[in-house]
């Protein structure tokens, strides 16, 4: 039996995060994982075809450097060299031409502007908002909650921003956004697309806040992406980590969190070991998981199970990686060409897939985001290649599909049925594509979740986005914070306040009050 300051359990990147700040405050700090590689759902392989590297789960990073967290722990410094597309984000438009965010504001304007008179304007007006409030907003949403320091400088620049009518806009539905100010439909396309990263619909409350953010963080910061794969940047974390002292365990699963009086006092691994803790046991595992397997049920509160019950996940997902012997062979392809590519022919298309979604039912023309990887970072494929994927959402409880082939036990059979399906849809956007594929790998919501835990069938976002599960109440009614209600156990995962991205909000939310408390006690 070993006994130090803290344990961290899952070496995601919010648990990498934790573990970080942990060790930088002169903490004992032991950082354990059930994979035998570090990095959860930021990993990166050569298991498609050898030469091309493909990023297994995420790949774009903007909230990575618009995280003064990840920022802080200047990675740079350990091997981390962010590389980005010549544009950050585009949809190839039915009628032709590109709905394309460039990073540069103007050069954005001036191609919506030539779709349809007027919207360049109109975009620079968005651009203006976030100059006035941007920033302090995306600190506030990274804060703990409630998030008193940045929350109130946000509050102070809402007038800047256009005070009540800007609030109203930002917490309704991007479709509304996109339609109440805009004139074409690229810039709802750009808005749109980026939305349907969350699980929130476009026509709900609260998707115009994530429409508007990533695209202005796509234009502020590009949509970058680690040179070499994702994997390098969970390597950047793990080195700084060991360098300052930390141990990682990998091939360690966390089989119980020991309580004692109401109090975390260590962990039992799956190889037997029992590891005490002075201070801090920090979970980067899902909500449901730490309070239904990591626990005891005498050590939870009867409300906390019950809430766990009624726990929602985001939808699943189906991602085909390809190794192909050239560039996407888009039909029109634009003279500076996104790395993240969203697929879909019109706003109204991206509503009715997710709603079909949310019904239960697999769409038989899916909204797909794609990556361009060589395009960003020529390294991911040999000279002239490209190392492409392409993801989509597919109902966490599976009731039908569309077209009647696919049976949602997500086998060999619907997998290569729902990557064929996925591949017709870019056959339609980019002509000859079939031909240039090499190779490809399809994941299912079962594959995802097998090599990720946190990615409960297929979830990417530990938990649902909608307003129901957001702040105060992540991940049920009451906490919005780290804190549990075991002492001396926090909740690190994207299933804590403020969710889901690679930010690594939540693990540093879960050490700073790991921290906070251990200095309170010693007084």
């Amino acid at each position: 039996m070993s006994v130090v300051d803290a344990v961290v359990i899952g070496s995601g990147p919010n648990g990498l995060v934790a573990a970080n700040l942990l060790v930088d405050a002169g903490w004992q700090v032991v950082l354990l994982e059930t994979q035998s590689r570090p990095g959860g759902a930021v990993a990166s392989d050569e298991d498609v075809r050898p030469g091309w590297v493909h990023d297994t789960f995420s790949a774009f990073y903007p909230m990575a450097v618009a995280s003064p967290v990840i920022r802080g722990l200047d990675l740079e410094r350990h091997g981390l060299e962010w590389m980005r597309a010549p544009a950050a984000v585009g949809t190839p438009m039915p009628g032709g031409g590109w709905a394309l965010l460039h990073r540069d504001r103007a050069d954005t304007a001036a191609g919506l502007d030539a779709l349809a008179p007027g919207d360049g304007d109109a975009w620079l007006a968005l651009c203006s908002e976030w100059d006035a409030i941007g920033e302090e907003l995306v600190a506030a949403l990274l804060s703990p909650f409630p998030p008193i320091r940045h929350g109130a400088a946000a509050l102070a620049r809402v007038r800047r921003a256009g005070g009540v009518a800007f609030l109203r806009r930002l917490l309704g539905p991007a479709a509304t956004l996109a339609r109440d100010r805009f004139a074409g439909t690229a810039p709802g396309l750009l808005i749109g697309g980026n939305a349907a990263h969350s699980d929130i619909s476009v026509d709900a409350p609260g998707s115009a806040l994530i429409g508007w953010l990533l695209s202005m963080l796509a234009q502020h910061h590009g949509f970058p992406v680690p040179r070499g794969g994702a994997g390098m940047l969970s390597a950047a974390m793990v080195q700084r980590f060991a360098r300052a002292g930390g141990e990682l365990r990998l091939a360690t699963r966390a089989d119980r969190v020991l309580v004692r009086d109401g109090r975390a006092v260590g962990v039992r691994t799956s190889h037997g070991d029992v590891i005490r803790v002075r201070h801090a046991v920090v979970a980067d595992v899902s909500a449901p998981a730490l309070y239904g397997d990591l626990l005891r049920p005498e050590d939870v509160p009867a409300r906390t199970r019950r809430w766990m019950r009624r726990f929602r996940w985001d939808p699943g997902t189906v991602k085909v990686d390809w190794a192909l012997s050239g560039p996407i062979p888009w039909q029109e392809a634009p003279a500076a060409q996104p790395g993240t590519v969203h697929v879909t022919d019109s706003l109204d298309q991206i509503a009715a897939d997710q709603a079909r979604i949310a019904a239960g039912v697999v769409p038989a023309a899916p909204f797909l985001v794609v990556g361009q990887m060589a395009l960003a970072d020529p390294s991911r494929a040999p000279a002239g290649a490209e190392s492409a994927w392409a993801y989509t959402h597919v109902p966490q409880r599976f009731g039908a599909d569309e077209t009647g082939v696919i049976r949602g036990v997500w086998d060999h059979d619907d997998a290569q049925r729902m990557a064929d399906r996925i591949q017709q849809r870019m056959e339609r956007a980019a002509p000859g594509f079939g031909s240039m594929v090499l190779a490809r790998r399809v994941l299912t919501p079962w594959d995802l979740h097998a090599r990720d835990e946190n990615l409960v069938n297929g979830a990417l976002n530990g938990g649902t986005a909608a307003l129901r599960q957001q702040a105060v109440l992540r991940p049920m009614p009451g906490l919005g914070r780290a804190e549990t209600p075991v002492r001396g156990l926090y909740l690190g995962s994207a299933s804590a306040h403020p969710g889901g991205a690679v930010h690594g909000a939540c693990g540093a939310n879960a050490a700073r009050a790991a921290l906070a408390h251990a200095q309170l006690r010693r007084r």
